[in-house]
């Protein structure tokens, strides 16, 4: 299924139904006055986070969702049906936006939320509603309430516990390969990840999600190669694994390209917790890899740690690393939470 992260749309919300001019006619009863009912209501338009999705391929094939119009109203009293809601099915980590791209209007981050976007117009009066003393036989009724409408943005942000960062080729494809069971495309060109991939990773009986996102290049935040809108995959994630590629001529460069991105990117990847790894280690001699992993050391403050995805060389420990970064983002969590006060004891 082809990948798809964000796509406009119109949604529009039902009409309400028109109210009704009817005169109660039987034999037998003379002057049977208005009997003309109400307007239906129109439908709602909701959005629902839903299992079994993990793209918005569905949104690009049709881009107008309108809910019912309300029935309208009829003789003898009867009110109109309400119009069928519209309810659009979204994966877990989609955001909704106003038509500016910048203002969310919903964030569905857990299965079952479900949120209201546009409510359907009120039904109008028939001409029962208006009858009075001094106006017995009412000849008019209110035509239904317009529903609302409007242009909106879907964006999907994966829902992850750890992201891979780096240069292109920096290895991100062949170690999410190597800790799970995901099949990126892996080849020895640039750019050969395309679209976010998602693994998830099980050691000691514990597991994590790992999230894959196209590789960052200089000049990412001014659109340069695929730009940086595949960052947004990983804002949601407790720490960043970030890999260096040990066959490369300056680790330290390639290190702070991808620091300088992260920081112009902002929405606080910068700040998360980051695991830095020399990559591809099975293509260094003793000497070269003592060299790379100085030069490294001084350009992130922190030790490195060496690995190779194609021997196995060090890969359990990163994942033991990840799983203590994820516990320790969660504790720190919960213990930012404040705690509610306790009631005052009354008699």
């Amino acid at each position: 299924m082809k990948f798809l992260d964000q796509a406009k749309i119109f949604i529009k919300s039902g009409d309400g139904g028109a109210g009704c001019v009817s005169f109660r006619r039987e034999k037998y009863v003379a002057e049977g006055g208005p009997d003309g009912g109400d307007g239906g209501r129109g439908g709602d338009v909701w959005i629902e986070c839903v299992e079994g999705l993990n793209t918005l391929i569905d949104y690009r094939y049709a881009q107008h969702y309108k809910a019912k119009t309300g029935t309208h109203g009829m003789g003898r009293n009867r009110t109109g049906a309400r119009g069928a809601d519209m309810v659009l099915r979204v994966p877990k980590g989609t955001q909704v936006l106003e038509e500016d791209n910048e203002t969310i209007l919903a964030d569905l981050t857990e299965v079952g939320q479900r949120v209201l976007l546009l409510r359907g117009g009120n039904g109008g009066f028939g001409n029962a509603h208006f009858k009075t003393s001094t106006n017995q036989a009412p000849r008019h009724a209110n035509p239904g309430q317009d529903g609302e409408e409007k242009w909106v943005w879907l964006r999907l942000k994966l829902i992850a516990d750890a992201g891979l960062v780096g240069l292109p080729n920096a290895g991100k494809s062949t170690f999410l390969a190597a800790v799970s069971a995901a099949k990126p495309k892996i080849a020895d060109y640039p750019f050969t990840t395309l679209h976010p991939n998602l693994g998830v990773c099980e050691i000691d009986g514990r597991g994590f999600v790992l999230a894959d996102i196209p590789g960052l290049i200089e000049g990412a935040h001014e659109g340069t190669g695929l730009g940086d809108r595949f960052l947004g995959h990983v804002e949601r994630t407790r720490v960043l694994l970030h890999l260096v590629d040990g066959s490369g001529e300056n680790p330290a460069e390639a290190y702070r390209v991808i620091r300088g991105e992260l920081e112009a990117y902002g929405h606080g990847l910068s700040e998360k917790p980051e695991i830095v790894c020399l990559s591809k280690a099975d293509a260094l001699s003793p000497e070269l890899r003592d060299e790379k992993f100085a030069e490294l050391e001084a350009a992130c403050g922190q030790k490195p740690l060496v690995i190779s995805s194609a021997s196995g060389e060090n890969i359990d420990t990163v994942q033991r690393m990840i799983i203590r970064a994820i516990d320790q983002d969660k504790q720190e969590e919960a213990n930012s939470v404040p705690s509610a006060p306790d009631e005052e004891w009354r008699p």
